[in-house]
């Protein structure tokens, strides 16, 4: 998955999706922090954004 910034594709995180939660890391820094968020909690929040304009 890669976030939209207009750049130069510097914007990049790796989604993984595990049987209760989804796990997120930036994926030019693999060994730093990862968050992690309830399955239901991610969908939820991925929702909302696609209700969103750009920008907005």
């Amino acid at each position: 998955m890669t976030t939209p910034g207009g750049g130069e594709g510097n914007d990049c995180v790796e989604v993984a999706h595990l049987d209760t939660h989804i796990s997120i890391r930036d994926s030019k820094a693999p060994t730093r922090a990862t968050l992690i968020f309830p399955a239901r909690a991610f969908v939820t929040f991925v929702e909302a954004l696609k209700g969103r304009p750009y920008g907005g």
